[in-house]
């Protein structure tokens, strides 16, 4: 474990995780919704919701961006309805 942590490698916290997993599933039901109702940016919201955890490292910012994504999620959802 050190020797990882000496060339600058880090675990991921069970917080880290557990949010890659929720927004993860949120993305892949988003994603299906919108490839089945013919809605591109529900789809492309989806695509984000399960790609963005790779690129963000700071716990907290993932879960801020993951909540930003699901409220424009929402958003799009109601304003199509």
């Amino acid at each position: 474990m050190e020797d990882l942590s000496a060339l600058g490698f880090t675990l991921p916290t069970p917080a880290y995780l557990v949010g890659m997993l929720v927004f993860g599933l949120i993305g892949i039901a988003a994603y299906r919704y919108g490839k089945k109702t013919s809605q591109p940016k529900q789809k492309w919201i989806g695509v984000a919701l399960m790609l963005y955890p790779y690129a963000v490292s700071e716990t907290w910012m993932m879960y801020v961006v993951g909540g930003a994504l699901c409220a424009g999620l929402y958003w799009f959802h109601e304003r199509n309805n």
